[in-house]
C-alpha cells in the first residue's frame, strides 16, 4: 500500500470505530448499565494514556535527542501547551459532562444533548490530533516513526472510539431520542477527529522542525481530557474497582499495538 493510501486509511479507522461503537445503539437495550460504562470509561481512558506515552511523548523525546541532556524540553513544552490548549477549550465552551447534571462553561441556552455533544467534541479534538501528527512525522521520513507505527496508534484510537460512539449514543437513546438519531448524534461525535488529522499534517508540513512540540502537545491534551473527565466519570459511585480493570486492560492493549506494530 503506498503512503497516502496509508494515511488515509488511518484517518478512516478511527472515525469507523465511533461509527460502529454509535450503532450499538440498535442491538443493545435501551439503557446502558452503570457497570458497563465504567468499564468502557476505564478502558477508553487506557488506552489513551499508554498512546500518549508510547506513540507520541516517548517519539518526542527521542526526536529532541540533539538537545543533549536537554532532550526532554520540546516534550515538556509541548505537554504544557496541550494541557493549556484544552484546558481554555473547556474554560470557553458551554459543555455537560457525561452522568453530569451541572453544565460547564459560560452560561448557555443550549440543549443538554447539545452541551453534551459539545464536551465530547472538545474530547475528540486531541484524538484527532495524536493520529495527524504521527502520521505526519512518518510522510516526512523521520527517524523512529513508521507508518506501521502511526497505523498502530490510528488502530489504538479506533478501538477505544468504540466504547466512546456507544457511550454517546446508548444515553441519548434512554432520554427518549430515537435510535436513528441516537446513531447520528453518536457519529457525529467522531467528525472532529479526521479534521483535527489532516489540520496536523498540513501544519507540520510546514513545521516539520517543531515535531517533538506537536507530539508532545497532543499527548498532553490527551492526558487532560483522561484527567478532567474519562477517571473522574468511571470513579465516581460503585463500581469503580471495574473501571480500574477496564483502564489496565486498555493500557495493555495499545502498549501491545504499539510495541507490536511500531
Amino acid at each position: 500500500m503506498s503512503d497516502i493510501g496509508f494515511v488515509a486509511l488511518g484517518l478512516a479507522i478511527p472515525f469507523a470505530g465511533t461509527t460502529l461503537g454509535a450503532a450499538m445503539v440498535f442491538f443493545m437495550r435501551k439503557q446502558m448499565s452503570k457497570k458497563f460504562q465504567k468499564i468502557l470509561l476505564g478502558f477508553a481512558a487506557g488506552i489513551m494514556v499508554a498512546a500518549s506515552v508510547w506513540s507520541l511523548l516517548i517519539p518526542a523525546i527521542q526526536q529532541s535527542s540533539g538537545y543533549g541532556q536537554w532532550d526532554f524540553v520540546p516534550a515538556v513544552i509541548g505537554f504544557s501547551l496541550g494541557i493549556g490548549f484544552l484546558w481554555a477549550i473547556d474554560v470557553v465552551t458551554p459543555h455537560l459532562h457525561f452522568n453530569s447534571k451541572k453544565p460547564e462553561g459560560p452560561k448557555t441556552h443550549l440543549s443538554n444533548t447539545s452541551m453534551m455533544m459539545l464536551a465530547v467534541t472538545i474530547h475528540n479534538v486531541p484524538e484527532g490530533m495524536a493520529p495527524g501528527v504521527v502520521f505526519a512525522a512518518a510522510l516526512a521520513g523521520n527517524q523512529g516513526i513508521t507508518m506501521m507505527a502511526a497505523l498502530s496508534l490510528a488502530i489504538g484510537i479506533a478501538i477505544q472510539n468504540f466504547p466512546e460512539g456507544a457511550i454517546i449514543s446508548m444515553p441519548l437513546r434512554s432520554e427518549g431520542a430515537s435510535k436513528w438519531k441516537s446513531f447520528a448524534m453518536g457519529t457525529l461525535s467522531g467528525a472532529v477527529e479526521p479534521v483535527g488529522a489532516v489540520l496536523m499534517i498540513l501544519l507540520l508540513n510546514v513545521l516539520g522542525p517543531a515535531l517533538p512540540y506537536f507530539l508532545s502537545f497532543a499527548a498532553g491534551a490527551m492526558i487532560y481530557v483522561v484527567v478532567e473527565e474519562l477517571i473522574p466519570e468511571a470513579q465516581v459511585g460503585e463500581h469503580s474497582n471495574i473501571a480500574t480493570i477496564g483502564f489496565a486492560v486498555g493500557f495493555m492493549i495499545m502498549m501491545v499495538l504499539d510495541v507490536a506494530l511500531g
